[in-house]
This record gives structure tokens, C-alpha cells and sequence, in this order.
């Protein structure tokens, strides 16, 4: 399609953002049907653990070699060759992206399953007994197959995506949430965490097959090339290399968090994981759906050289995702305990269950604002080719967030309080920091942020929110023996239409483009 039969930018991320978010929010309803299966067979158990645990690794290889360290490099590469019209040489480089990643991940997946019993005694859970242990082991092993299978998976979404289709890749992920429902739901009881380990596996099978019907319509050519020499695939290294770095950091975090909560007794680990994946709700819900539609469109921007354009589109997306993840933020700190015991109290996950995520969610949920924030900040960066500026900023980011995780739990301990709270606050602390320098360093790449409209967008949000988390705090005190479904779902409706009604009287810009975005009609991407 030549770039004057090309709708404008907003109106392509609104129309692939509206499609995304669909296909997300079916994702992250099955992913919380997923934990509601999950906590009810499991609840914080130790088997849970272990199967927790044991996912870091898989997680790990796939992350630093297809995962987010890839799409960053390789979708801003191939973007240039189709706006160079030069599509023969895109296909070529994505078939030798996909025959070398390939071959790098079974590779670093053998390796990986040899050195499973040391991996997890020194390093993963030495705070484990034997026997939980041995079982995280078994289960690792069994899951290695899997980043085999997403890194293929991984490196088919950034062509989809590069070419301005976005259904199947954002379908994906429901497969692989309805994969282990069914794992869970009828071979848990008979195979323990081991049908987990195995519905993981089954889902990475499907995650790869759903999208292969979409290649021949973004007419993708396979070509057998295995080469190091190319100019793009040395491009895509090249920028690649530093957010590998940049994920090592992240991923070294998550394995401090398993090493120190597998050290604070049993049920630790379950409930950071619990409490992360309500944080990430309305995270996966919004602000990665908009930054998924977005990234090819901030990479033709910088790949033509507009960098107004780009500066705009940024600005306004970041003013949208603030204006729903703010008050996000602080409906999950206040209404944490009734949402908690809302969705998983049943089965294993009795009330002590509750106490301990919803604790830890209060501590997460202050970094939600954050987390959202660097989702779209990075992608400009790698728009533009800088890998670099993001990985030193998340690197540093990272390290204090090592040095307050190895801190802050002393320091709850002491206090009394159940100490993996600590370990969501570092969390938390580290990438609001983050979030701010990456802002305050793009600034001067943009030309400005438009005039500090971001900031005050914000504020106003904010305020906003404030009001919405006292009327939430007195609809909890006049319902004091309520259930946690009256408190939880009352809650979340009363919330919302209060955040809209001071966001409606406060006139707020950002209130039209929500409404702007969920009823442009949808159309094949």
C-alpha cells in the first residue's frame, strides 16, 4: 500500500489499538480465569512454588533471545526495508532472523536442562526443601521445550505486526491461558503441577500455529538463508545486544524475588506471583495494547524522519494510557482485599491466602503508573534506533531495585510486617524512577513533550483518581459485613463511574479519546 492510501497514524493506532484491546481483554479475562483455576486447585501451596520457579528459566531464554529484545530490534529493522520498498531484502532478513533464532534457542535450552539441578539449588530456590526442589527441577525441564517454540512464535508476530496485522499475534496469548485452564482444570488433580508444567508446553504449540495462517496474507517468503553477514541482520544485533543487556537486568530481579521469597516460607512465591498478575491487569489490558498498535507506527515515523509526527503520537498515547492506569492504580490499592477474595477464594485458596496477596498487591499497584509508562517510552527509543539510552536507564533501574529487594524486607521484618511486601515495593519504587528518567531523556530527542501538556494531564488524572479512592473508602465503611462480591464488584462499577464523572466535570481531553477509540468501527488489519 503506498503511504497516500495510508489512513493518518492516530487514526491507524486507534483502529489497531480498538482490535488489540478487544483480543487483550479476552487475554487477560482468560489469564484471571487461569489464576482462578489455578489458585483453586494450588492456593499459595508449595507445589505452586515450585512450578513458579521453575517457569523463571524458560522465561528467561526465550526473554533474552526472541522475546522483547528481538521485536525491539527486529521490528524497527524490517520497517525500514518495506518503507525503502525494498521487500525482497525484508523477507530475506526475517527468514535468517527466524533460522538463527531457532537454532540459539534449542541450543541454550539443552544447555539449560543439563544444568537444572544447579540452576535451581544455587540459584533459583535455595531456600526450597529437597523435595520441592527436586520437583522444581522435573518441571523446568519439561518447559524448556516451550521458549523453543515462542522464540519461532515471537519472531512471526514482529513480521504480523511490522505489516500492520495484529489479530492473530494478540490472539495468541488467549491460547496459551486456555491451554493451562484445561491443564488445570483436568489433570491437575491427578498430575499435581506437572499438568501445568505440560499445558505450558501445549500452549507454546498453539501460540506458534494460530498465526501461521497469517504469513501468506502479508505475503511473507520463506527463504533457507543462515547467515551472519547480512547488513540487517547485523542491524538487528547491533540493536539487539543492548536490551539483552537490559532484560538480564530485569531478569536478574525476578531471580533475586524467587531466591528471597523462597527463603520467607512457603506460600511467598505464590503470592508475589498472584499480586504481580492483578497488578498487570489493566496494564495488559490498555497500555500494552496501545503500545503494541503504536510501535510500527512510531518506527515509520522516525524511519521517514518525522520527528514531530513522532513527538505527538507519543505524547498522546502517554496521555491516555496515564488517564485510565492512574486511577487503575489506586482502585487496586483500595479495593485490594475484596478483588482479591472476589477472584480466588475458593478450594486451596482460603482467607490466609487473600491476606497475603492482597498485601503484597498494595505494594505493586503504587508502580502501576510506572510499568505502563515504560511500556510506550521504550518503544520510542527503539523507534528511533537507541537501544542503548533504555537499557543503561533500566539497568540502573534494575540495581536499585536489587539493593532495595535484599533492604526492604529487613525492614518490614522488623517492623512486624510480613516481609515479601518489601520486595513488591522495590519493585514499584524502581520503575517510577525509571518511568521519569526515560521521560526526562527523550525530551530533548522530541524537541519537548509538547509544551508540559503531559504533566498536567497527569495532575488532573490524578485528582481525578484521589476523588475516586475517597468515595471507594466510604463505600467500604458503609458496607462493613458486606461479601467480597458486593465490596469488590460494587466497587469497581461505583469507581469507575465516579473517576469518569470528575474526569467529565473537570472536562478532560483524554476522556474524548477513550470514547473516540472504543467506538471507531473495526476493520481487518
Amino acid at each position: 500500500m503506498s503511504r497516500i492510501e495510508q489512513p493518518p497514524p492516530g487514526t491507524r493506532i486507534a483502529r489497531a489499538a480498538t482490535q488489540i484491546m478487544a483480543l487483550f481483554v479476552l487475554s487477560r479475562a482468560l489469564g484471571l480465569a487461569r489464576e482462578m483455576v489455578i489458585g483453586a486447585m494450588f492456593g499459595t501451596r508449595a507445589e505452586y512454588d515450585a512450578y513458579l520457579a521453575a517457569a523463571r528459566i524458560p522465561d528467561l531464554i526465550f526473554s533474552l533471545m526472541a522475546g522483547g529484545a528481538l521485536a525491539s530490534a527486529f521490528i524497527p529493522t524490517l520497517a525500514g526495508y518495506f518503507a525503502r520498498d525494498d521487500a525482497e531484502g525484508g523477507w530475506r532478513l526475517a527468514s535468517a532472523v527466524v533460522n538463527l533464532v531457532l537454532i540459539a534457542l534449542v541450543l541454550a535450552a539443552g544447555l539449560a536442562g543439563i544444568a537444572a539441578p544447579a540452576l535451581v539449588s544455587a540459584i533459583l530456590a535455595p531456600g526450597f526443601p529437597p523435595a520441592q526442589q527436586a520437583l522444581t527441577v522435573s518441571l523446568m525441564r519439561t518447559m524448556l521445550v516451550a521458549p523453543i517454540l515462542f522464540g519461532v512464535s515471537g519472531v512471526i508476530m514482529g513480521i504480523l505486526n511490522t505489516r500492520q496485522h495484529f489479530v492473530l499475534p494478540a490472539l495468541a496469548p488467549s491460547l496459551l491461558n486456555l491451554s493451562l485452564i484445561a491443564a488445570a482444570g483436568l489433570l491437575a488433580s491427578r498430575l499435581g503441577a506437572r499438568a501445568l508444567a505440560l499445558g505450558y508446553v501445549l500452549g507454546a504449540v498453539l501460540h506458534l500455529t494460530v498465526q501461521l495462517p497469517a504469513l501468506p496474507r502479508v505475503g511473507t517468503r520463506y527463504h533457507p538463508v543462515l547467515t551472519l553477514r547480512d547488513p540487517g541482520v547485523r542491524e538487528v544485533l547491533r540493536l539487539m545486544a543492548p536490551r539483552v543487556l537490559g532484560l538480564a537486568a530485569v531478569h536478574l530481579n525476578f531471580l533475586v524475588n524467587t531466591n528471597i521469597a523462597s527463603r520467607l516460607g512457603e506460600g511467598a512465591v505464590s503470592a508475589l506471583n498472584y499480586a504481580w498478575l492483578l497488578m498487570l491487569l489493566p496494564q495488559g489490558v490498555f497500555a500494552q495494547a496501545v503500545a503494541t498498535a503504536a510501535f510500527p507506527t512510531f518506527a515509520d515515523q522516525a524511519a521517514r524522519g518525522e520527528r514531530e509526527s513522532l513527538r505527538h503520537t507519543l505524547v498522546t498515547t502517554l496521555r491516555t494510557v496515564f488517564f485510565v492506569t492512574i486511577p487503575a492504580a489506586v482502585g487496586l490499592i483500595v479495593l485490594r482485599r475484596p478483588l482479591v477474595a472476589l477472584l480466588f477464594e475458593r478450594g486451596a485458596f482460603q482467607a490466609s491466602s487473600t491476606d497475603a496477596v492482597a498485601w503484597a498487591l498494595a505494594f505493586y499497584a503504587l508502580g502501576l503508573v510506572g510499568h505502563a509508562g515504560v511500556e510506550m517510552i521504550v518503544r520510542a527509543f527503539y523507534a528511533l534506533h537507541d537501544t542503548w539510552t533504555p537499557v543503561w536507564v533500566g539497568v540502573l533501574a534494575m540495581s536499585l531495585n536489587v539493593v532495595l529487594s535484599l533492604t526492604l524486607p529487613v525492614g518490614f521484618a522488623r517492623m512486624g510486617l510480613p516481609p515479601y511486601g518489601g520486595l513488591a515495593l522495590a519493585n514499584s519504587v524502581a520503575t517510577l524512577i525509571e518511568m521519569g528518567g526515560l521521560l526526562a531523556l527523550i525530551r530533548p530527542r522530541l524537541g519537548g513533550l509538547e509544551g508540559g501538556l503531559l504533566g498536567v494531564s497527569a495532575v488532573r488524572s490524578g485528582l481525578a483518581a484521589g476523588a475516586m479512592g475517597l468515595l471507594l473508602v466510604l463505600w467500604q465503611r458503609v458496607l462493613p459485613g458486606a461479601s467480597g462480591a458486593m465490596v469488590g464488584a460494587g466497587g469497581i462499577l461505583l469507581g469507575a463511574g465516579g473517576y469518569l464523572l470528575a474526569a467529565a466535570l473537570m472536562r478532560m481531553e483524554e476522556l474524548r479519546a477513550i470514547r473516540a477509540l472504543l467506538s471507531r468501527p473495526s476493520r481487518r488489519l
